[in-house]
């Protein structure tokens, strides 16, 4: 797709010679509106976000011809990332919307606001060798079960913690993270985009999930906030998470 954007301070009045996968070509260019400087319900935890970023990256707009939509992206970088801030819950739809309109987004989430969110205890590395016929117990407590098991049906399967002689001995990392939500906004498991929850402070946390039998179980890779922003700093058509 040929596509039309618009910057933080003027729209562009051309195309850009992208290709995205699946999306309407743009030809007209005229129907765009112009997007203000500030928007209403904005907070100072989205601005502080944008302003991680070159002006240029920031409030790109796109225009879809067909449905006759303008997609805001909050930042979109030289690489083809389309990084969205979201500070409040979002629905489905509006979910579902946004990913089928940018094929590489990544989505922020401000997990100061997550009510019942804590981590938990550093996990090995959930594709370890020895791990290969086990599978993580989804409860606050770090343990394992024997894959076999739960492909029995096993309703009680036998719970190992990391004492057990069948896995006693696996090295821990200091990136992944176990974690509890009491109370989650599921709409985000729904998620096919990568999903970074900001704490605050100079880490960040993406949720993962290692595919199981018994559920998927979803963890946390941590990272430095400086590493993710500075991946997105230089231009690189290859960059991404």
């Amino acid at each position: 797709m040929a596509f039309l954007f618009q910057q933080d301070q003027e729209i562009e009045n051309e195309i850009v010679s992208n290709t995205i996968e699946g999306q309407i070509a743009v030809n007209d260019l005229s129907t765009v509106p112009e997007t203000p400087r500030n928007y209403p319900g904005e907070t100072p935890w989205h601005r502080n976000w944008k302003k991680a970023f070159p002006k240029n990256y920031r409030e790109v707009c796109f225009y879809d011809k067909q449905f006759g939509e303008t997609h805001r992206a909050d930042v979109h970088t030289p690489c083809g990332t389309t990084l969205e801030f979201q500070n409040s819950p979002i629905t489905l739809a509006e979910l579902e919307s946004r990913e089928a309109f940018y094929p590489n987004l990544i989505w922020i989430l401000n997990g100061k606001k997550f009510k019942g969110f804590r981590i938990l205890k550093n996990l090995p590395d959930v594709d370890h060798p020895r791990l290969m016929d086990y599978e993580f117990c989804h409860s606050d407590h770090l343990s394992m079960v024997r894959k076999s098991e739960v492909a029995m049906g096993m309703i009680k399967p036998k719970i190992l913690n990391f004492y057990h002689p069948e896995i006693k001995g696996i090295p821990f990392t200091s990136h992944y993270y176990s974690f509890c939500w009491k109370q989650p906004h599921s709409v985000w498991f729904s998620a096919k985009s990568p999903i970074i929850v900001d704490l605050g402070g100079h880490f960040l946390y993406q949720l993962k999930k290692r595919e199981q039998l018994s559920g998927d179980y979803a963890y946390l890779q941590m990272m430095t906030r400086k590493s993710f922003i500075d991946q997105y700093l230089i231009l690189d058509r290859s960059c991404k998470i």
